[in-house]
């Protein structure tokens, strides 16, 4: 489920609630509830550079290879 903050009106009180989404517009319908957008840290971003093949084991980059090989002429898997 994913995680909202949300602000309760009557106390002022933000919390992160994880909630479906069907919770969370019910809670801010009723009322009682506001969600807040947080900023985010430039310093706790993470990010990621590079293919996800560098990082991987021969044994799965084999793999890719031979279901590349079998799906046919116009497959679109790219195995670097």
């Amino acid at each position: 489920m994913p995680l909202y903050d949300l602000k309760h009106v009557p106390s002022g009180e933000v919390k992160e609630h994880m909630v479906s989404i069907g919770t969370m517009e019910e809670m801010i319908a009723s009322g009682e509830y506001e969600i807040v957008h947080q900023s985010v840290n430039k310093n706790n971003v993470l990010s990621h550079q590079g293919g996800i093949m560098r990082e991987t084991s021969s044994d799965w980059r084999n793999l890719l290879g031979k279901i590349k090989k079998g799906s046919g002429r116009s497959n679109t898997i790219k195995t670097y």
